[in-house]
C-alpha cells in the first residue's frame, strides 16, 4: 500500500511542484519544450538500447544459454521508457537512469539475485542463482553428449557369405 501511495499520489504532486517552479524560472513554453525534448531523446535512446539488448538475447539463445539478464534488462528498459513518456523531471531522471547501460546492468543484477530463472532446452533444465547456471534434473553434470549417426553392422555381417 505504501509504494502505491507514493507512486500515485505523492509523485504527481512532486512533479507538478517541480514543473511549476521550473516554469516560473524559464517560462511555461520552455518548460513544455524541455519535457517534450526529454521524451524525444528518451525514445531514441530506448530504441537504441532495446535493439542492442534484443541482439544480445538472440545471441545467447543461439548459443544455448538462457537470456535471463537480457530479459531483466528488457523489463527495466520498458519501465524506463514509460517513465520518460510521463511528463515530469523526476520521472525523466529515473527513466534515463533505467536506460543508461551501467545502471541498467546493475539493476538487472540486483533483480536476478532475488529471482530464480529456469527454463528447459531439450532434456536439460537450468536454474540461475547469483549469475551462475546450475543444471537441474534431466541431466548430469559432466556428461559428454556426442551427436551423430550410427549403423549396426552386426546384422549385415550375419547375412553376408564370406569367401576364403
Amino acid at each position: 500500500m505504501g509504494i502505491f501511495l507514493l507512486l500515485f499520489i505523492v509523485m504527481p504532486i512532486v512533479e507538478m511542484a517541480i514543473l511549476i517552479k521550473v516554469g516560473t524560472i524559464i517560462g511555461a513554453l520552455n518548460t513544455i519544450g524541455l519535457v517534450l525534448l526529454t521524451a524525444v531523446i528518451g525514445a531514441a535512446l530506448l530504441k537504441q538500447q532495446g535493439l542492442a539488448t534484443l541482439l544480445r538475447a538472440n545471441q545467447r539463445l543461439n548459443s544455448g544459454e538462457l537470456p535471463a539478464r537480457e530479459v531483466a534488462e528488457g523489463l527495466i528498459l520498458a519501465v524506463g521508457g514509460a517513465l520518460l513518456l510521463t511528463p515530469g523531471f523526476v520521472t525523466d531522471t529515473v527513466g534515463f537512469l533505467c536506460l543508461l547501460p551501467g545502471t541498467r546492468h546493475w539493476l538487472a543484477g540486483q533483480a536476478l539475485k532475488k529471482m530464480v530463472v529456469s527454463g528447459q532446452a531439450q532434456s536439460f533444465q537450468f536454474t540461475m542463482r547469483s549469475g551462475h547456471f546450475q543444471q537441474g534434473p534431466g541431466s548430469r553434470r559432466g556428461d559428454d553428449i556426442i551427436e551423430g549417426e550410427f549403423e549396426d553392422e552386426t546384422d549385415r555381417s550375419r547375412g553376408r557369405i564370406e569367401k576364403d
